[in-house]
């Protein structure tokens, strides 16, 4: 059983037509995957589909399916597939609705009717996870942007689903940040093994963590598989080759004099093996 199954799965929505086109893919449970590609390519709508929002809070007409954890979110309430899925949207902000820090997190939880020794239990939980800790009863006004975005991620983390589903999570942080984000839902995948989906068109901050790239097009999926594969057969399109981090960029220039070249996961991987291509006097400094 897959994580997240889509089944030649077609969305159309109500008034602007048609989100997703015959899609089909497997993401399996414990992965890494990043969803990419241009704006209106169906990133958005893949990641609402994958929580059941659509069809069922935007309407319009679909056919095929999407099996969350072996189940058809067709025939399950959003609520029921949220159990399994969480998801954290582009306008975070919009997702917070209470006034402190420790409500924020207890408020779904406590919607579960859980008891509040383990609401009390799993909002510690979450707010360690995301290095929140101490910070109960600060209210959300007070809260820097990066905060507030982890705050959402505990939000739902709290909750304790397997899927964490992220649309353009970084794109309000600057690149410090971003780089904080990422670290730690590569955290929360390797030490929790909650599967991460995230969309970002900025492949660069995913590079390090993505067991799993689909590029999406006009609602379709145009490529898929692991991220040195699918940069490869990015790289000969003149669609996507700009898209390439510029790490990958150099390696598929570099592999032409030297293909036996590793697998690039960040800058000092790559500057330590070209420096063993080169002389003494040419190597590159990786001091700061």
């Amino acid at each position: 059983m897959q994580a997240i199954q889509f089944e030649d799965f077609s969305y159309h929505y109500p008034k602007t037509g048609t989100g997703l086109d015959r899609v089909s893919l497997e993401i399996p449970f414990g992965s890494f995957t990043v969803l990419t590609g241009a704006n209106g390519g169906g990133k958005t709508t893949l990641c609402l589909a994958m929580t059941g929002l659509v069809p069922h809070f935007f309407g319009g007409s679909l056919s095929g399916q999407v099996l969350v954890e072996g189940q058809s979110t067709a025939g399950r309430s959003v609520a029921e597939t949220a159990g399994g899925v969480g998801i954290v949207m582009e306008d975070y902000e919009s997702q917070l609705v209470s006034l402190t820090v420790f409500e924020e997190i207890a408020f779904a939880l406590e919607n579960q009717g859980l008891p509040a020794a383990l609401i009390q239990t799993r909002v510690s939980e979450a707010l360690s996870a995301v290095g929140l800790d101490g910070l109960e009863q600060r209210e959300l006004s007070a809260l820097s942007g990066g905060q507030k975005q982890r705050l959402a991620v505990a939000s739902v983390i709290a909750s304790q689903p397997k899927i964490l589903v992220l649309d353009e999570p970084a794109s309000a942080l600057d690149p410090e940040g971003a780089e904080e984000l990422y670290a730690l839902l590569a955290k929360l995948n390797r030490e929790q093994g909650i599967t991460v989906i995230v969309a970002d068109h900025d492949l660069a901050r995913a590079l390090p963590y993505a067991d799993t790239v689909i590029v999406m097009e006009q609602g379709r999926v145009a490529l898929q598989g692991k991220p040195t594969d699918v940069f490869t057969k990015m790289l000969t399109d003149q669609v996507y080759a700009a898209a390439v981090p510029a790490l990958r960029q150099l390696k598929g220039r570099l592999e032409k004099e030297h293909p036996a070249l590793s697998d690039w996961l960040n800058v000092d991987a790559a500057a330590s093996e070209i420096n063993a291509l080169l002389s003494p006097k040419r190597r590159l400094s990786l001091s700061a």
